[in-house]
């Protein structure tokens, strides 16, 4: 089981949430830190401390920083994943809300190379929905599923190609799991080829401002 965490909930809101995924940190794929939608207008000395705790426990850190489906300009989303290596000393990248058609996967695979060249790695790709084949081999992770669990229960389909690809390659984020069903999620997401995975009892606006029951088992 690999978990991609993301927390997003500010380390002085919820310390004891933060303080157990420090303590986990080593059982972790990597984490996502999410000062303000983004890496913010200035360094927030609470996560400053917690990535660098983060990193200390083993963990590997990823900025958030959003993509906007392809509208935001390729230098203005290069210029957060500088400021997330610049002040939280981010490993890697979490691009949210990419492209996930054929026709968009030229400018991704530009943003992916433009992120790489400042020394991001890994870099997630998250469309959230299976994308064209191409985006898994222009990224180290791509999320093909961010959904409720009632809908990843009742209407998730994998395409064919994806059973050619490596596991590890892809990663499911389901929110408003019951948690008896924790377990059951983290099984349904390996046995439809996603290695990596991040369960939350969470629901929406938010669904990530708890950590993943998962870490704790």
């Amino acid at each position: 089981m690999s978990l991609l965490v993301p927390l997003y909930v500010h380390p002085a809101e919820d310390p004891g949430s933060w303080h157990r995924l420090i303590t986990a940190a080593r059982d972790t794929w990597a984490v996502v830190v999410n000062p303000a939608d983004g890496p913010g207008t200035a360094p927030d000395p609470a996560y400053v401390a917690a990535a660098a705790a983060l990193r200390a426990g083993g963990a590997r850190v990823l900025g958030y920083v959003d993509s906007a489906y392809g509208r935001r300009p390729d230098a203005e989303v290069v210029a957060d994943v500088a400021r997330h290596r610049d002040w939280y000393a981010a490993d890697g990248c979490f691009l949210d809300r990419v492209t996930s058609g054929a026709a968009e996967l030229p400018a991704c695979r530009r943003l992916v190379r433009a992120v790489r060249r400042l020394g991001a790695s890994p870099v997630v790709l998250n469309p959230g929905v299976h994308p064209a084949p191409g985006y898994s081999r222009a990224a180290d992770l791509v999320v093909t599923f961010e959904g409720h669990w009632s809908t990843y229960v009742s209407a998730f389909t994998r395409p064919e190609w994806t059973v050619r690809r490596p596991p590890e390659r892809f990663c499911h984020l389901v929110y408003g799991v019951p948690p008896a069903l924790v377990p059951l999620a983290v099984r349904t997401a390996l046995s439809r080829g996603a290695a990596v995975t991040g369960p939350v009892t969470g629901d929406l606006p938010n669904p990530w401002a708890g950590l993943t029951p998962a870490l704790l088992h």
